[in-house]
């Protein structure tokens, strides 16, 4: 998932990402303008996006030729007539079962406290996480979301998550406000796409 707020060299670090191997980015900026994602997208080009998911302003979907649409709860309809991909994040166990039915997939919100956002807590604990998984709720069609790191992304393999979405941990390692290199981000980048293979 894109960092909230645009900087300068996102462009170039995305593409980067892509490159090295990112299949599915959200592109995820709330309260933001969406002329400026409609930039962030030109400068992308066409060879990536196809791989991006955007939240909020679908209309970019169709203008962009975008992955798909995500919808930030389990209860607000897709746009009238939307044909395509959607995922949505649910905020509880049980809304996974009917969003799953009407999702390519799903997100999963907070599995841990959030890296970006300190008010952000955890809100499901292991034991409920493991019930939901043997329950067959949580399986490829659901992503763990919140606080996902190098060090909990075999635990959530384990516990039957289709995947996880890295916010924090991945953006964390780069500091837009004075920093050119971002070698750093790329390496974690590829640790993880170890450890999820």
């Amino acid at each position: 998932m894109t960092k909230p707020t645009f900087f300068v060299e996102e462009d170039k670090i995305l593409a980067d990402l892509f490159e090295e191997g990112l299949e599915n980015l959200h592109l995820y900026k709330p309260g933001a303008a969406p002329m400026f994602s409609e930039r962030l997208l030109t400068l992308l080009g066409d060879d990536y996006r196809n791989k991006i998911t955007v939240h909020g302003h679908f209309y970019l979907k169709e203008e962009y030729r975008l992955r798909g649409i995500h919808i930030d709860d389990a209860h607000t309809e897709p746009p009238v007539g939307y044909k395509g991909n959607i995922s949505r994040t649910c905020h509880a166990i049980s809304e996974l079962k009917d969003a799953k039915k009407h999702c390519n997939y799903v997100f999963l919100h907070a599995i841990y406290d959030s890296q970006t956002n300190k008010d952000e807590k955890s809100s499901f604990t292991r034991e409920e996480l493991e019930t939901a998984s043997s329950q067959g709720l949580i399986d490829k069609k659901v992503y763990a979301l919140g606080g996902m790191n190098i060090d909990n992304v075999k635990e959530m393999k384990a516990l039957g998550f289709g995947g996880v979405v890295i916010c924090g941990d991945l953006w964390n390692r780069f500091n837009i406000h004075n920093e050119i290199d971002y070698k750093a981000l790329l390496n974690h980048f590829e640790r993880l796409l170890k450890m999820i293979d």
